[in-house]
């Protein structure tokens, strides 16, 4: 009887011994890719709100010089003080910054950088160029 109750013992433990390791890494398992779903969320939700230059340029149909061309045909005395290629409202464009001698701030001309046409064109006043920049400020903190 003795030996009986030896091996139920025995095997109860080995059965118990068992199954905490297989919980263990089940959990483990779990854990991991709980993390590795979380990374790749993040970087997909990284992907669909902020997308590189690299990528948008290869998206771009016109150059960035062509564009050029075009806002400044829109502005004909003006310089360009900084562009960028962004997605605004859906659409790929060359933003351009455009300021224009013996007139206070700037006229902003977007280039549609699929197909070269002129998306807007608009004046924007210093304080309006200051607002602007405080937002986007923001928005660039807000991102990391």
């Amino acid at each position: 009887m003795f030996k009986v109750i030896a091996l139920a013992v025995a095997i109860a433990a080995t059965t118990s011994v068992a199954g905490a390791q297989a919980a263990s890494t089940a959990a483990k398992s779990t854990v991991k890719t709980g993390k590795i779903a979380r990374q790749h969320k993040a970087k997909a939700a990284k992907t669909e709100t902020e997308e590189s230059p690299a990528a948008l340029q290869k998206e771009a149909k016109i150059s960035e010089a062509t564009a050029r061309a075009t806002a400044l045909k829109e502005v004909p005395t003006g310089t360009v003080k900084k562009y960028e290629l962004e997605r605004e409202n859906g659409k790929l464009i060359y933003s351009y910054d455009i300021s224009v001698p013996g007139k206070t701030g700037i006229e902003e001309v977007a280039v549609n950088a699929i197909d070269g046409s002129v998306v807007a064109h608009e004046h924007e006043t210093p304080k309006a160029e200051r607002a602007e920049a405080a937002k986007e400020a923001k928005e660039k903190k807000a991102k990391k």
